[in-house]
C-alpha cells in the first residue's frame, strides 16, 4: 500500500512541480500514473523510494520498495546474474558478499522474468527489453512489496512492451504486489491497471478506477490534443485503444524542398 497525503515538491521557491496531491494505491493492485512532460512524475517516484525529501506533504508505504528506472548503463564486467545480485544489498553486511542464499534467489528471480539462460551474459550486450527485465528482477531480488517503475516500455517495441505488461500483471497477482508505474502510454494503463492518476499542471490532479479516468475529456485537457477511445473485439474480449488525433497526414504543412 501506498499512501500518499497533501504531496508537494519545487525546485525553485516560485516554481512547483505539484501541490496537493493526495491518493492512496491498494496493496496487491497496479495504479498507473500518466501526465505531461515536467508535471513531476519521475520525482514523486524518487519520493516514494526515499531519495527524495518532499517539500510538503508525507508518504507512507507498507513494506519496502523496488525501484525500477528507465535505462541503466554498467560496466563492461557486469554480467546479468551480478546486476540481479545488486538486489541483495539490503541484506548484506558492511564489507561481505553474496552467498549462496543471495545467489539462490538471485537465480530464482532471473527464472521468475524469464532470462535464467542469460545469467552470465554481458549485461550491455543484452537487448533493450532483456536489460528492462534484468533491472527488474535486481528489483524483485530485494524482495519488495512494493514494486515502482519509471516508464518501464518507454523504449521497448511493442512486442517487448507487451511482455513487461503481462509480467507486471502476473506478479501482481502471483506475489501481490503493490505495482507503481509511470507512462506516457495510456493503452498501458487501460491494459493493466486497477487506479489511475493523472498529474496535471495548472489543474487538480484526478484520480479513481482507470475506466472512469482515462476518459477522452480528461486526455484532451491534460495533453492539449484531442484524443479518442477506440473499442477492439478481440478474442472474445473488447481491448480499447486511445487514439492522439495529432492531424491528418493530407493536412500537414508541405516541407519538402524543390529542386
Amino acid at each position: 500500500m501506498i499512501r500518499i497525503e497533501n504531496a508537494g515538491h519545487r525546485f525553485r521557491p516560485e516554481h512547483w512541480l505539484f501541490r496537493e496531491l493526495s491518493v492512496t494505491f491498494p496493496s496487491g493492485r497496479i495504479a498507473a500514473i500518466l501526465g505531461p512532460n515536467g508535471c513531476g512524475k519521475t520525482t514523486l517516484l524518487r519520493a516514494i523510494c526515499g531519495s527524495l525529501v518532499l517539500a510538503e506533504g508525507s508518504i507512507a508505504i507498507d513494506g519496502h520498495v523496488g525501484f525500477v528506472p528507465q535505462a541503466l548503463t554498467a560496466d563492461q564486467s557486469y554480467c546479468a546474474i551480478d546486476m540481479v545480485l545488486l538486489g541483495r544489498s539490503r541484506y548484506l553486511g558492511r564489507f561481505s558478499s553474496p552467498g549462496r542464499k543471495d545467489r539462490e534467489r538471485a537465480y530464482e528471480c532471473l527464472e521468475e522474468v524469464g532470462l535464467v539462460s542469460l545469467a552470465e551474459q554481458r549485461y550491455d550486450r543484452l537487448s533493450g527489453g532483456q536489460r528492462q527485465l534484468i533491472l527488474l528482477a535486481r528489483a524483485l531480488a530485494s524482495d519488495c512489496k512494493v514494486l515502482v517503475l519509471d516508464e518501464p516500455a518507454s523504449a521497448l517495441d511493442i512486442a517487448n512492451q507487451g511482455v513487461v505488461l503481462r509480467l507486471l500483471l502476473r506478479l501482481a497477482g502471483s506475489l501481490g504486489l503493490t505495482v507503481l508505474f509511470t507512462t506516457h502510454h495510456p493503452d498501458h494503463a487501460i491494459g493493466i491497471a486497477d487506479t489511475t492518476l493523472l498529474m496535471q499542471r495548472d489543474a487538480a490532479h484526478i484520480t479513481g478506477p482507470t475506466e472512469t479516468v482515462l476518459t477522452e475529456g480528461n486526455l484532451t485537457r491534460m495533453y492539449g490534443v484531442p484524443v479518442r477511445r477506440v473499442d477492439v473485439d478481440a478474442d472474445e474480449e473488447t481491448a480499447a485503444a486511445i487514439v492522439p488525433l495529432h492531424g491528418l497526414r493530407t493536412k500537414l504543412p508541405d516541407l519538402s524542398v524543390e529542386r
